[in-house]
This record gives C-alpha cells, sequence and structure tokens, in this order.
C-alpha cells in the first residue's frame, strides 16, 4: 500500500531521552506526532514488548501510528501498525508474508545500489541516510549529504523517501527541499526531555508539516 508520510518522522531512543519508550509517545503526540518509531537497540525482547504494549495503547487512542524498529516478532505479537527493517534483519519478503499486506514495512538504504534493490521489495518506504554525521547510531554508515538524497528521490519515484542521519532543525529544511517526503529525526527532539513537546512541535512548524493536530 502507499502511505502518506507525516513530514517530521519522530523515533524514540531511551538511551539519548532517559525515558521509557511510552513516556516518549506521550510527549512526541502531545507535539503532534502522527507516526512514530519505536526503537530499542539494547533492551530485551520481553522488556521492549511490555514498554511497547503501553505506547501502542497511548497512540491508538490518540490516532497515532506506531512502527516498530527492527523486532519483526514485536510487531506481530502487538499487532503495530508497522515494522521498519534494516540490511541485515529479516528479508522483507519473510517478513511481509508474516505482517499482511496491510501493515507498513519501511526498510533502510545507505548507497544507490541498496535504494535500487530496495525498490523491487514489497515495501510501503524507504529511508535513506545517514544525511549527515549522527550520534544516535553506533558505528553507521558513511554520510550521504543532500546531492545523494535528491539523486535517490528521483530515482525512487512514486516510493516515499524519508531522509534519516544527523538532522536537526538547522538543516531540516534543506533536507526538504531535495525533494524527500520525509525526515526521520532523534537526537534533535529527545536530548532534551522536558521539551520533547515543545520540540516536535516546533520541528514540525519548521517543515511546514500539514499533517499537524
Amino acid at each position: 500500500m502507499r502511505i502518506q508520510l507525516p513530514t517530521i518522522y519522530p523515533i524514540t531512543d531511551t538511551r539519548i531521552s532517559s525515558l521509557t519508550h511510552t513516556q516518549q509517545v506521550k510527549r512526541l503526540i502531545d507535539g503532534g506526532a502522527t507516526l512514530i518509531q519505536l526503537r530499542d537497540k539494547t533492551s530485551s525482547a520481553r522488556a521492549f514488548y511490555d514498554d511497547a504494549v503501553h505506547a501502542l495503547r497511548i497512540a491508538r487512542s490518540a490516532r497515532a501510528s506506531i512502527i516498530i524498529n527492527d523486532r519483526v516478532d514485536v510487531a506481530l505479537a502487538l499487532g503495530a501498525d508497522g515494522v521498519h527493517l534494516g540490511q541485515t534483519d529479516l528479508p522483507v519478503p519473510v517478513a511481509r508474508q508474516l505482517l499482511g499486506r496491510n501493515t507498513i514495512i519501511g526498510y533502510s538504504t545507505h548507497d544507490l545500489e541498496q535504494v535500487r534493490i530496495a525498490l523491487d521489495l514489497p515495501i510501503d518506504y524507504l529511508a535513506f541516510g545517514p544525511v549527515f554525521q549522527t550520534r544516535s547510531k553506533q558505528n553507521p554508515d558513511p554520510t550521504v549529504g543532500l546531492e545523494t538524497l535528491s539523486n535517490v528521490k528521483s530515482l525512487a519515484g512514486a516510493m516515499p523517501v524519508v531522509a534519516i542521519g544527523g538532522i536537526d532543525r538547522s538543516t531540516v529544511q534543506n533536507v526538504l527541499e531535495t525533494g524527500v517526503d520525509a525526515v526521520a529525526i532523534i537526537s534533535d527532539i529527545l536530548s532534551a526531555p522536558e521539551r520533547i513537546a515543545e520540540n516536535m512541535h516546533n520541528l514540525m512548524l519548521r517543515a511546514g508539516d500539514k499533517q499537524q493536530r
């Protein structure tokens, strides 16, 4: 299926925010988020699941969507709105078979060849980056820059493209000028946990997000 992504695509991180996913989701929604990815590279599957159950309940009550990073098993158990997969995660066709055609599947790419391959996969959007240097990922791929990002959007055609990696309020407009559909942001929203709602709201205003609440 084709989805309309919000311009600002927030991703949770318990290490950066020092908050649970549930707490982050509540604050992000208060700031206007309509689609949120839960990303957890350190918790056990059980701990992540227990937290995500509450986060999903809050999101559903606010008519917001929840995407689970990496963990197809958790997404399936929760009945989440979607999953976001990386290059070394469960193969996309297998995930699609498990999750069904109505579940959102996003897919990370880091170079043009990976983008070309992704366009033949049963995905709903692709992410490309890191655009700039990022603090939220250990051992990140090489930065791609704005020119390559623009080329990816041209190559992707109707496939929605999410830019990710080191993007903040000072660069978000330049990134959007490449034509991408959405910008994923982590640190610039979460690093001051008491201002998550405010940061989310201000980024949406800066980006001219038409899906604001």
